[in-house]
């Protein structure tokens, strides 16, 4: 029997609603729940189960096939009314059917495995040691991202060569062998209960030639030497579902550089999509008003979509660590967090994902069957449309709508597929990518805000403005057809100042930040405000949401757990450092505790950790950005957070040159403001005394910008190339250091330029120079970035972009000369920085 504190008593009325619920949606349940009332008497459904949770239940059962059988049956119910009535998403819900398939695979693992020691011994490797063997989930299991019936692909890999310890001693591989093997029998026996798991083991190496379970060692060789290009994308998903973790993370760690690219080269993506495509070759001739669709293989299905983002992972992985992720909702978000797909593809690609996946979910638990096939009879069509999550097809759930909402979604996928798998011309992801909003669109935006607001033909200040949003920025175009009632910022901001956001009382903190950002960037765009201005007003808002999240990360992990007079300081670095934010930035943040709040060190680190999590959640209203936290002391080996003297003793005594004057763009944004402007002070001080009164810094300076150089310059010219922003960055923060004695609560480029003049240390003439090169470099980043909602590295080739920019700078910039192509503008400007520059370092 299982504990019933795990199973609260329902009502009699909710218990038919559940049933009714559960008639309508799975047959196969719905008859479990009948031969077994006690499932539904006793059900939680107000929460989401994790591994431990179920492994908490599954030690309860006895060893059976049938019992296993019967307590996954039972687990899916709860979970399927999770889903169907709205108390978890999709996510949730894949992460949740994955946990439970993870406690099956522990739970019957270490049953097989000490019967399995028990007759031959404990297998041990040849210095002793006990050997592990782990269970590598792949595919759907290895994303977090299970079906309701799908196959599980696993692999087992265990430490390596030795013997077990017993009177019949076995070779470790012939012991982890009898336990794979043993397992995945007991997984796939057939009971009244239907069977548990469907165990594919094709994916291991050698495919079904190859050994059921491999030496760490012989896996290695494998991936290093003969793994098929297709093999090494696959690895994108492997996981530790069960077992001993210790071969498994070392075999993926080996992996990873294997599978993800150190520079951009669609080769690879070429050779897994001819694999694709021979894969897919008996689906090429179905069309959609013809045979039956198969939701998972047919073109702009839901392999195509996993796919591409695999595909994309695979390309920018290996200098962006961050989209290396095994799910794909969780990875595209990654992906767009970093500008690699534009708005419109993540919102197609995001959107279809989720409804082919809900429609994947409800053809398989009908009959707890492996299928993917869209039923053909108009009757089954209606029922399966009624099935459907409201979020996809409105109140409108109809055959005729889910049919047509399908198509829609496997000709979106399909042409973002072709574009960027075959259409790879530009090599960095391109602007032109971004869907230029055509005639079509602008009247569509026109027709909805004429239904919702009567008055809107007569205003023609605000149509004119809405033309000019829709002639220069796509992405801000998007925003308002996905957000109509956001006209009203673009009405109003010229006519009264935008009011002060009341963050506790949003519904959507995120929804909240994205409408604000859009209002002042339409300020920048259409009112001509300056770019120092509006990368301030950026900056403002970031400052704002974070100081907000921290307020939710405190009472999150609860304000009763620590003493909070010495509160945790969130400062700054980077662009929000500056107050340049910009869209698309990276917020570079660092968390710091006061010394004599040494034993609260873990609530606040679980404070910062929350932080960043609400900061970077990846929710329907979207992200609010993303979060760099690097820059602390001993960077990704750091602790996130750490103590005032940590950081003395580290600059005092470890730290390089570049991260000592990276925190002189250091400012306090959350936290206690006094406290970290004092500790910033002090901190600059140690920073002055070790590099700037004996100039060490200057050729440590000097060879991290040449460095800099070398590795970007090629990909991001106006940035990292000769004479590029950082030209101005590196001397600018060069001769900082030599007045480092003067505290700043906070400089930006303009302010830092004029800080350095006023100190002697540059010449009137290189900073009326330098203000303008600065400008023109932060117009442009800025009027890509405005453009298409990304961060931008190179100027772009299309027309249309270039008219686009070139209407930006001219509002941002009237002195320019006009006469100049912006090529030859730059070229001038950044010869000439690069000169300023190098005379002032030599």
């Amino acid at each position: 029997m299982i504990k019933s504190g795990f199973w609260p008593k329902l009502s009699k009325a909710l218990l038919r609603s559940y049933t009714d619920t559960l008639k309508l949606h799975s047959r196969v349940l719905a008859e479990e729940v009948r031969q077994h009332p006690d499932w539904l008497s006793s059900i939680a459904i107000d929460r989401e189960f994790d591994r431990d949770h179920y492994l908490d239940l599954l030690n309860e059962l006895p060893f059976q096939n049938l019992a296993l059988a019967a307590f996954r049956r039972r687990c899916l119910t709860r979970i399927l009314l999770r889903d169907v009535l709205g108390h978890a998403t999709l996510s949730q819900t894949t992460a949740e059917v994955s946990a439970l398939a993870d406690s099956i695979l522990s739970w019957s693992y270490e049953k097989i495995r000490a019967e399995t020691e028990s007759a031959f011994g404990t297998p041990l490797m040849a210095d002793g040691t006990p050997c592990g063997c782990t269970i590598i989930s792949l595919g759907k299991l290895g994303g977090n991202e299970l079906n309701y019936s799908s196959d599980i692909d696993l692999m087992y890999v265990y430490g390596g060569r030795g013997e077990t310890n017993g009177r019949s001693p076995l070779s470790n591989k012939e012991f982890f062998e009898k336990v794979a093997q043993r397992q995945t029998q007991f997984l796939g026996a057939y009971t009244a209960e239907g069977i548990c798991y469907r165990v594919d083991l094709r994916l291991r190496p050698e495919g079904s030639l190859g050994e059921i379970a491999v030496s760490l060692d012989a896996a290695r060789e494998y991936y290093r030497v003969r793994a098929r290009d297709w093999e090494l994308q696959m690895m994108i998903k492997a996981r530790i579902s069960a077992g001993e973790p210790e071969a498994g993370l070392a075999l993926i760690e080996f992996v990873e550089p294997l599978t993800y690219r150190t520079s951009t080269d669609f080769s690879a993506i070429e050779a897994v999509s001819a694999t694709r495509v021979r894969l897919n070759e008996k689906l090429a001739n179905r069309k959609l008003n013809g045979d039956a669709i198969d939701v998972k293989l047919t073109r702009g299905g839901i392999r195509d979509i996993e796919f591409l983002v695999q595909c994309l992972q695979r390309l920018y992985g290996g200098r962006e660590p961050w989209v290396r992720n095994s799910g794909t909702l969780l990875a595209l978000a990654r992906l767009h967090d970093k500008s690699l797909i534009s708005n419109s593809e993540y919102d197609a690609l995001s959107d279809a994902y989720e409804f082919l996946r809900h429609l994947e979910h409800r053809l398989q638990v009908m009959e707890d069957r492996q299928t993917h096939t869209l039923p053909e009879s108009p009757e089954e069509q209606e029922h399966l449309a009624r099935r459907m999550p409201q979020i996809h097809l409105g109140f409108e759930n109809s055959g005729p709508r889910l049919t047509q909402k399908l198509k829609d979604h496997l000709a979106a996928v399909e042409s973002i597929y072709a574009r960027i798998i075959y259409g790879h011309s530009v090599a960095l992801p391109a602007i032109t990518r971004t869907n230029l909003p055509n005639r079509a669109q602008v009247e569509r935006l026109f027709e909805q805000l004429e239904q919702r607001w009567p008055d809107f033909q007569r205003d023609e200040v605000l149509q004119a403005d809405l033309r000019d949003v829709a002639a220069n920025s796509p992405f801000l175009t998007d925003e308002l057809i996905r957000q109509p009632e956001w006209t009203e910022e673009l009405r109003l901001m010229r006519y009264e100042p935008a009011r002060p956001i009341d963050w506790i009382a949003e519904p959507s903190i995120r929804k909240a930040f994205r409408r604000r950002i859009f209002r002042i960037q339409c300020e920048s765009l259409v009112l001509a405000k300056p770019v120092f201005e509006t990368l301030a007003a950026n900056s403002d808002l970031a400052d704002e949401i974070i100081a907000h999240c921290y307020q939710l990360a405190v009472q999150d992990i609860g304000k009763g757990e620590a003493n909070l007079a010495n509160p945790m300081m969130v400062v700054a670095l980077g662009r929000l450092g500056l107050r340049e934010f910009d869209l698309a930035s990276d917020a570079d943040i660092v968390f710091i505790l006061p010394n004599e709040a040494a034993g609260e060190l873990e609530f606040w680190t679980r404070v910062a950790a929350r932080m960043i999590e609400i900061l970077t959640a990846y929710t329907g209203d979207g992200i609010i950005f993303t979060v760099d936290a690097r820059l602390r002391p001993f960077g990704r080996e750091g602790d996130l957070v750490q103590l005032e003297q940590a950081y003395m003793d580290y600059f005092a005594q470890s730290a390089e040159a570049w991260e000592g004057i990276a925190y002189m763009k250091a400012r306090s944004v959350a936290g206690n403001p006094d406290r970290a402007n004092s500790f910033l002070n002090e901190l600059q001080k140690v920073d002055w005394r070790r590099y700037g009164q004996s100039h060490r810094s200057k050729k440590q300076l000097s060879d991290m910008r040449a460095r800099l150089e070398k590795e970007q310059g090629k990909n991001n010219p106006l940035k990292a190339g000769r004479g590029g922003f950082y030209d101005i960055d590196f001397l600018l923060m060069f001769l900082r250091l030599r007045g480092a004695g003067i505290f700043f609560k906070v400089l930006n480029t303009p302010e830092r330029i004029d800080v350095v003049e006023q100190t002697g240390h540059l010449e009137h003439e290189d900073a009326v120079f330098l203000m303008q090169a600065a400008t023109l470099f932060r117009a442009v980043d800025h009027g890509l970035r405005l453009y298409s909602g990304l961060q931008t590295t190179a100027l772009p080739d299309a027309p249309a972009v270039r008219d686009a920019l070139a209407s930006m700078l001219n509002r941002w910039m009237p002195a320019r000369v006009e006469q100049k192509s912006l090529e030859q503008e730059l070229r001038e400007i950044q010869e000439r920085t690069r000169e300023t520059f190098e005379r002032l370092f030599s």
